[in-house]
């Protein structure tokens, strides 16, 4: 198990767009899963575990830059190494 060791731990709050203050890119070199209220996501933009939340995209809407719409899901956030 000397691979978990090299792993960076995984942040608090953590966002996959790269403008984010929030983005870590070492993270992003070995597959994160994120479980929300018991079951695993594979949609998940952003997510702080302390706060309870993660963004998902909304089904078709876009905002004014063509990107898709985020909503805020509040529940249990779990984050692991898959």
């Amino acid at each position: 198990m000397s691979n978990t060791d090299q792993r960076p731990e995984l942040p608090d709050h953590l966002s996959i767009d790269p403008d984010s203050p929030h983005y870590v890119a070492a993270i992003f070199e070995h597959p994160v899963g994120i479980r929300f209220n018991g079951k695993e996501r594979f949609d998940v933009e952003e997510y702080c575990i302390s706060e309870g939340w993660v963004k998902v995209p909304s089904a078709k809407t876009l905002d004014r830059k063509g990107n898709p719409l985020m909503i805020k899901i509040k529940g249990l956030v779990e984050a692991f190494y898959r």
